[in-house]
């Protein structure tokens, strides 16, 4: 069951033989990865955060970012060694065989599938409510502008058209090539860059050290399945980072990836770490970031209606755990209206940035499992103009823009985060395997001690994962057993690998795909 391990020589040639087109260096990269990590965490879940840890919020942002690092470090050395799309997936086929990589594979849909369309919601609400409704005086109707299950339970609309129309937006501009979204994201990095060190410019002169205590007014660990607490509160603000991951899925199509894939991994998570805990501060330290404690002395759950009846009364409405768009409060709380204002209208900008790289990665993962028999291979076709995979791309963005228009998407960064812990603590295993088997293979990149470095990786993936919200960590398992039932119904018997196929490009597809200069033809061994 576990034998069917697709050789390394046999992974790497598949991708020169019917590779993507190669255009992104290490600075596009390391964007790339800011590009997606910079985004609805920073700007939508700081105020859950902080209702999760109080002004611990900082703590939690460190926690995270902690055990990301080591991840991406293991994920360093992997990318450098097997310089191909497929990014998990990939390196847990050549190591630990063909049905733990499918597994991973299908976990990655909750982490960037879901993750696109909670991020497409997410930018609706800054649509809907600082671009028409404060600058335009536009009222978007309820119907048009939420689907039929809101947050908290409470009345929805008929269809979130906003949503929809953004993430069918940036599905095109993906389909039409990688060079032209790299740039289109280096763009909006520049503006959420800007906007957030304006931020901490204007809050942290302000902060006072009497607003950050209690420190951790729910304590460390708010116990299983809670939640809550500054590890609760990291395994929600894990979602801030989900993204990164994603520059290893761009391998292939980067200019000497055994260099550029580590700068882009590595760099974007220190930037952002660096970046999350300064905001953290001066949000917290400019307002204060207490939670709203319930009866029982535990915080109440973030977005559940018991919170939301809690901020609607006087004294608790300029709460920072209280605010939709938490950051733009905060200028507004402290005098800054204006530049609160234009905070919105940048992560307005910006948030499509998002989308784009978690489509990104999601077309991809699903591109190479494709490439490998796993799912119909009709997917694997690379436009002969655009050179990229368009038609998985375009099924992918019409999924995730009718799940943001219809399903109640807004709490679903904790079934995110499962996905992305699984396909982490996968990789830190995949590191040492291969550091084990094949300890003389050249590395151009060496991730230090790693001894000591995948281990706390994968400890620390299980330690997010037991405090995510119990309903979080139980979607996860039932959705690797609707996995096991596609792998043994379709993909073990389609499998390249199952089937002895090394080269997994059969020859009859070059009758049914045009001819690509520079990339050859498709054959069997």
């Amino acid at each position: 069951m576990f034998g069917r391990v697709k050789p390394l020589d046999a992974i790497i040639a598949t991708a020169e033989r019917k590779s993507l087109h190669r255009s992104l260096g290490g600075f596009q990269l390391m964007l790339f990865g800011i590009g997606c990590v910079i985004g609805t965490g920073i700007f939508v879940l700081t105020a859950a955060g902080a209702q999760k840890a109080g002004p611990g919020l900082l703590l939690a942002f460190a926690i995270a970012g902690a055990i990301c690092i080591v991840a991406a470090l293991c994920y360093a050395e992997i990318a450098a060694i097997m310089p191909v799309a497929g990014s998990a997936y990939t390196y847990t086929y050549a190591t630990m065989g063909e049905l733990l990589a499918w597994t991973v594979g299908w976990s990655l849909i909750l982490e960037y599938a879901v993750a696109a369309s909670a991020v497409s919601v997410g930018w609706s609400g800054y649509f809907t409510g600082t671009i028409l409704k404060e600058f335009l005086g536009i009222q978007l109707p309820v119907w048009l502008s939420a689907g039929p299950l809101a947050l908290g339970g409470a009345p929805g609309g008929l269809i979130n058209l906003p949503a929809l129309i953004i993430a069918l937006l940036v599905t095109w501009l993906l389909m039409l090539g990688t060079r032209e979204s790299a740039w289109f994201n280096a763009v909006l990095v520049a503006i959420k860059v800007a906007a957030l060190t304006a931020f901490v410019v204007l809050t942290l002169p302000q902060a006072e050290l009497s607003r950050f205590n209690p420190f951790l007014p729910a304590g460390m660990f708010g116990g299983f399945g809670t939640g809550v607490g500054a590890v609760g509160a990291a395994a929600t603000i894990f979602f801030a980072y989900v993204g990164f991951d994603a520059v290893s899925t761009a391998a292939e199509e980067t200019k000497n990836p055994q260099r550029n894939v580590p700068i882009g991994l590595v760099g974007s998570l220190a930037f952002c770490t660096l970046f999350y805990m300064l905001v953290s501060a001066g949000a917290v330290g400019a307002i204060g970031g207490q939670p709203i404690m319930g009866p029982n002395g535990v915080p109440f759950p973030a977005g559940s209606e018991e919170l939301a009846r809690q901020c609607a009364l006087p004294q608790y409405q300029e709460y920072l755990v209280c605010s939709h768009e938490a950051l733009a409060h905060v200028l507004r709380v402290v005098g800054y209206g204006t530049v609160g204002n234009l905070l919105g209208i940048a992560a307005f900008v910006a948030l499509p940035s998002v989308i784009l790289i978690l489509l990104f990665g999601q077309t991809r993962i699903f591109f190479v499992m494709a490439r490998d028999g796993l799912l119909p291979e009709g997917l694997a076709k690379v436009h002969p103009k655009w050179k990229t995979p368009y038609v998985v791309t375009a099924i992918t963005g019409v999924v995730v823009a009718i799940a943001a228009a219809f399903l109640p998407v807004g709490k679903l960064a904790d079934i995110s985060n499962a996905g992305t812990l699984y396909a982490f603590a996968m990789v830190a295993i995949a590191a040492m395997i291969l550091r084990r088997r094949m300890p003389d293979l050249p590395r151009k990149f060496r991730a230090p001690a790693l001894w000591l470095v995948a281990p706390a990786a994968i400890v620390g993936c299980l330690f997010l994962f037991v405090n995510l919200p119990f309903a979080a960590m139980i979607v996860l398992p039932g959705w690797g057993l609707i996995g096991l039932l596609v792998y043994y119904a379709y993909a073990r018997s389609h499998s390249h690998v199952g089937r002895g196929v090394v080269e997994v490009h059969e020859p009859e597809y070059s009758d049914l795909e045009p001819d690509i200069p520079g990339i050859a033809d498709r054959g069997r061994d």
